[in-house]
């Protein structure tokens, strides 16, 4: 099972592969939103926004969320590290409900790009 501080390294690794990125995945993560990662069976959330390419997480809270995020996402600690690492595909993983994303649907049509 993935530790708090492997998922939050996890988090500054994609947050890191966005603001490399270019084209049409670098447009897409140049959302403005608040974010929310609830790591399920760690029961802790990572909360932050997503602004000028990458993910700024400001608080690691015990539980779920608090507020609701304007993108929120929620999975196993070791299903955000395999996603991050390239080990786990985001539709699959989404299409089987290992992993749950939920925003409003521009914003999805655009989070498509990035996953």
């Amino acid at each position: 099972m993935a530790t708090t501080e492997e998922c939050r390294a996890a988090l500054d690794k994609l947050s890191d592969n966005m603001r490399s990125a270019g084209g049409e995945v670098r447009s897409a993560a140049e959302l403005d939103r608040s974010v929310s990662c609830h790591i399920t069976d760690l029961d802790v959330t990572f909360a932050g926004r997503m602004a000028d390419g990458r993910i700024d997480v400001r608080e690691t809270l015990e539980g779920p969320p608090r507020e609701k995020a304007e993108i929120r996402l929620a999975m196993a600690g070791d299903d955000l590290v395999a996603l991050v690492g390239g080990e786990l595909n985001f539709a699959k993983a989404w299409g089987s409900g290992r992993v749950k994303l939920e925003a409003g649907l521009r914003d999805l049509f655009r989070l498509r790009k990035l996953l």
